[in-house]
């Protein structure tokens, strides 16, 4: 390779390198966008539910079919868990337990209904893969689980905390 060359590839390469990090900067708005985004989604889903509970129930006694459980109490068992969860997701207070909830709530809906018309499947597709990547990655530098792990985790197994860094356990 010529001198030329190897400065191109130098330069493209200082660019790219660039470029991540830039990337790699705009993670934490990333990650609050959709735990905001997909939050919103189930908790509104949540709030439609005890606006006329009489009609929840009656429609998971004949629409959603939620395997292995009495129609009464996944009725009181999704709303609760379309109210609750998705308060935790927007904190980033147990992130990964919420998003693994709200993931399940997501999987539930789609097994439960036995019609779902191609473009109600791609929402929970699309909603699943984003609770999918919060469940993978954690909710985040904006969260309180990036704040509190450290501290947690030195009460627990003692030693220092790591002051509010952001750790792979957040």
């Amino acid at each position: 390779m010529n001198t030329t060359s190897k400065s191109l590839i130098a330069k493209l390469w200082t660019l790219s390198e660039r470029g991540i990090h830039g990337l790699n900067a705009l993670q934490p708005a990333a990650q609050l966008i959709a735990r905001l985004y997909v939050a919103s989604v189930f908790f509104r889903s949540g709030l439609t539910k005890i606006q006329d509970f009489d009609t929840t129930i009656a429609l998971f006694m004949d629409e959603y079919h939620v395997p292995l459980l009495n129609p009464t109490v996944a009725a009181y068992m999704g709303t609760a868990a379309e109210l609750a969860l998705p308060v935790l997701l927007v904190l980033g207070l147990g992130g990964r337990f919420a998003a693994a909830g709200l993931f399940i709530v997501n999987a539930v809906a789609v097994i439960s209904l036995t019609d779902v018309a191609p473009a109600a499947f791609q929402q929970h597709i699309f909603w699943g893969s984003l609770l999918a990547a919060l469940l993978l990655w954690g909710p985040g530098r904006w969260s309180i689980d990036c704040f509190t792990a450290p501290w947690l985790r030195a009460r627990v197994l003692g030693g220092h905390s790591t002051g509010g860094r952001h750790t792979q356990t957040a």
